[in-house]
């Protein structure tokens, strides 16, 4: 008996290793992917409590900005006068009660037993008094006036910086903005390529309902598949064999509209990890050439790998330098999917929505540069084809437009959109914008433009 007892008292407690990991994502190391695989390695807890973990620190991150209004409405102001340490704790007990359907007393008793844990003594009688108050109040969540201050209630509502709710209705109109918060709610959907060059769609597809897999083809592309309640992709079948790397829908709907020819010359200039080379080279039917490149060698090594599994050998992972020099008019097809801000993949990073607005602001010099440099690679005739992950206009359409404008050598090249999509907003032909509202895919921006056969 007392050996069972010590090891139940080893087992890691999982809201100690989810305290950890939000802490850490508050201090200098900041992403939450990074924070919470290590200290998931480190504390090597069960399915159950991995799977509580998890979802107890992407949701607080989440819902940073609904969980510190509750928290303010009790302390008068909650990022300023509370401790940082107690105001996590508060923070998982409040997502836990509001959006987990934690019991009440259980949420109250762990977070003042966590406190004692970590030796916080004096904030235990606060945090007791704060959590039971607002269980007394119906665990209430406070919403402005959405007719008054529309702004802030969509900031609270849907737990979104009030400068990034502004720029959304200012660039898009407040009907797409808050289309854009509700998309980007929640969890992501997981999207499949199937390896056109190994396999077709429907024998991929047979093969996961045949393993019990929830799958379903992707309304407006083929070998496109959405899967549910994956677990480990790993253990999918047909991952050892190549059949199959998850993108998102919206990725391969940029690949899609770039278009490559079999045996033609590609060059995905910021490739890392690998997903769209290898979407281009299966679109090619894996002749000709993708030069898939990437400033760091890990990460074209992480390229590589992917590539041989996938049995793509058309693929040429390639240490390179978007800014730095390029062979003059030797490709077809370039693509220039550049750093960005991330707005669209909010609800895949979360911690996305705690970066400052002045961050963002030198991004488009930045991408403006690389994909100047980049179309120094495309051929007369050949295409440049920009793409982000980012809904921000200043680094979508008006990059593209700066390009255009200083360059007589390119044109627009309208993009052949997939019958059954069409535009939300009002934008020209050679470009497209992707809410997550339209058809349940990251958020994403895509363009074209074409340099003229006789320059």
């Amino acid at each position: 008996m007392p050996e069972q007892k010590n090891h139940s008292q080893s087992k890691p407690n999982p809201r100690m290793t989810a305290f950890r990991v939000l802490m850490r994502v508050e201090g200098e190391d900041g992403y939450s992917n990074i924070a919470l695989s290590e200290t998931l390695a480190a504390a090597k807890p069960e399915p159950r409590d991995r799977a509580f973990i998890t979802r107890l620190v992407y949701g607080v991150l989440e819902k940073t900005e609904t969980l510190d209004h509750v928290i303010s409405s009790y302390t008068g102001n909650g990022r300023a006068r509370v401790e940082p340490e107690v105001r996590c704790l508060l923070r998982m007990a409040v997502y836990q009660m509001v959006f987990m359907n934690t019991p009440d007393s259980a949420a109250v008793n762990e977070t003042v037993n966590l406190a004692k844990k970590l030796r916080l003594f004096r904030a235990t009688g606060f945090l007791n008094g704060i959590l039971r108050s607002f269980i007394r109040d119906g665990k209430h969540i406070p919403l402005p006036d959405p007719d008054r201050q529309r702004e802030k209630y969509l900031s609270i509502r849907y737990s979104c910086p009030l400068w990034l709710v502004k720029l959304w209705q200012k660039s898009y109109g407040g009907d797409i903005a808050e289309k854009i918060l509700a998309g980007l709610e929640g969890r992501p959907p997981v999207y499949l390529r199937v390896n056109s060059t190994r396999i077709s769609d429907g024998a991929y597809l047979k093969r996961l309902e045949q393993a019990g897999v929830k799958a379903a083809a992707f309304a407006v592309l083929s070998g496109c598949l959405a899967v549910e309640e994956t677990g480990d992709i790993a253990a999918l079948p047909g991952f050892a064999e190549g059949l199959f790397h998850v993108q998102d829908a919206s990725s391969q709907l940029c690949c899609a509209m770039a278009a490559p020819e079999a045996g033609s010359v590609v060059y995905d200039v910021c490739a890392a990890p690998g997903g769209k080379s290898f979407t281009l080279a299966e679109r090619m039917g894996d002749s000709g050439r993708v030069m898939a490149c990437d400033l760091h060698p890990h990460r074209v090594e992480l390229i590589a790998e992917g590539a041989k599994r996938l049995g793509l050998r058309c693929i040429e992972p390639t240490v390179r330098d978007a800014l730095g020099e390029c062979l003059p008019e030797c490709a077809d097809l370039v693509l220039c999917d550049v750093p960005c801000s991330g707005l669209g993949i909010i609800r895949r990073k979360p911690d996305i929505k705690r970066k400052a607005r002045e961050e963002l602001s030198g991004l488009p010099d930045v991408q403006y540069r690389i994909l100047e440099n980049s179309s120094r690679l495309v051929r007369k005739g050949g295409r440049l084809v920009y793409s982000t992950c980012t809904l921000h206009p200043a680094e979508n359409l008006a990059v593209i437009a700066r390009f255009l404008e200083s360059h007589d050598a390119f044109e627009p090249c309208p993009l052949p959109l997939p019958e059954g999509l069409e535009r939300a907003i009002d934008e020209p032909d050679y470009a497209l914008t992707l809410f997550p509202h339209m058809l349940n895919t990251d958020g994403f921006f895509i363009s074209a433009v074409r340099r003229k056969d006789g320059t």
